[in-house]
């Protein structure tokens, strides 16, 4: 590691609350947390082994974590959940990593869940709301959530940030974790960092940050749940412009400056629009983890671009679900739907115009405009901005 990250870390270490009393008081066996991570793909998956270093070492937390698996018939004929227990890897989605010993996955949400009183949810966000309504009553009233996912769902009364359809549907308080970390450098323990929102409960934000918290995952808390959450949701749209924009830079010379104003120009919706649904969102969110880190790293290396960019290659005649069955191996691609949530806000709200680039990218995705049309976008940049 660098000698400036490595004087991060050590400074970040020893700013953790590691003789607090409230983490210090929890050795009886009866008051320690225990921990359950509801989502088993490529993010679950590394979740749970991050959880899992740190459950067995501090004193505060029941050493197993179970880990919630949708279950799968593998092309062997077992059962996912069966060869993650035997071989403590999950061989689709996270193959080559162990997760460590005591993680144990379970197939049975509701068994998987008792006991637990932190629940991190990390699955695709289309999913959150059934699974929270098979949860109702299934869980512990002092439970707390913190939620790893991306997106939004919109409803009639109008958009609904995950965390808030969580604490809404479980009656329980939810914190987020977002971050420039994308899940398989994490996984073989690259350096990287990340965010915790939280309300108002500082001490549990702490929690939190020591259950994720290793030198190379540098966790720090900011209390803007909302600001925090919408920068790790909408990022994913702006990458899905700069996987459409990358396509098209090299052919026509357009360079490493065009990418970078893709970027800015994405913060700068992000922001705009975080504020404008929610006005306690705070300037200094967007600097950090959460935020412009988090942004950098999805449009270079996540999966949106990725697949953004193969849809562009394409002229826009493969789907994207075609597209993220053949590229993605079963995890889940957040942009596209994640761009026609935010559109379908911008619309109903009138808000169309003040957001160009989230626009257009909906417009693409959706078929009313041909890849290319980034292309024009980017050329109206200097004058419309």
């Amino acid at each position: 590691m660098a000698p400036a990250l490595e004087a991060q870390v050590q400074e970040e270490e020893q700013s953790l609350p590691q003789n607090n009393n409230f983490y210090n008081s929890l050795n009886d066996a009866t008051h320690r947390s225990k921990v359950t991570v509801i989502g088993s793909g490529n993010w679950g998956s590394v979740a749970s082994k991050l959880i899992a270093s740190n459950t067995l070492r501090l004193a505060s937390f029941h050493d197993e974590v179970r880990m919630w698996v949708y279950e799968e018939t593998l092309p062997s004929g077992e059962k996912l959940t069966d060869v993650i227990n035997r071989t403590n890897e999950n061989v689709k989605y996270l193959p080559g990593i162990k997760l460590g010993q005591n993680v144990v996955a379970d197939p049975d949400l509701e068994n998987a869940v008792r006991d637990s009183n932190m629940l991190v949810f990390v699955t695709p966000h289309q999913f959150v709301e059934g699974i929270c309504k098979r949860l109702v009553g299934k869980i512990r009233e002092d439970a707390e959530a913190i939620s790893l996912v991306k997106g939004m769902e919109v409803k009639m009364e109008g958009p609904c940030m995950i965390s808030t359809l969580i604490s809404q549907q479980l009656g329980i308080n939810c914190s987020v974790l977002m971050g420039a970390n994308i899940a398989n450098e994490i996984a073989v323990e690259k350096f990287s960092e990340a965010t915790v929102g939280y309300r108002n409960n500082r001490e549990v934000a702490e929690r939190w940050v020591q259950l994720f918290y290793t030198p190379y995952f540098i966790v720090t808390a900011a209390q803007d749940v909302e600001g925090v959450e919408l920068c790790g949701t909408l990022k994913n749209v702006v990458a899905i412009a700069a996987g459409f924009l990358y396509c098209f830079v090299d052919g026509l010379e357009m360079g490493n400056n065009t990418k970078a104003a893709i970027m800015r120009l994405g913060l700068r919706e992000m922001k705009a629009f975080s504020k404008l649904l929610f006005p306690s969102v705070k300037d200094s969110t967007f600097f950090e983890s959460c935020g412009v880190a988090d942004l950098i790293t999805t449009c270079l290396g996540g999966r949106n671009r990725k697949v953004a960019e193969a849809y562009a290659r394409n002229g826009g005649k493969r789907s994207f679900d075609e597209l993220e069955a053949e590229m993605l191996q079963g995890q889940k691609l957040q942009g596209v739907s994640t761009a026609s949530e935010v559109y379908e806000v911008l619309s109903h709200r009138g808000w169309l115009e003040l957001f160009p680039l989230f626009s257009t990218v909906h417009e693409i995705c959706s078929g009313l405009l041909p890849p290319s049309a980034i292309v024009e976008y980017s050329e109206k940049l200097p004058r419309s901005f």
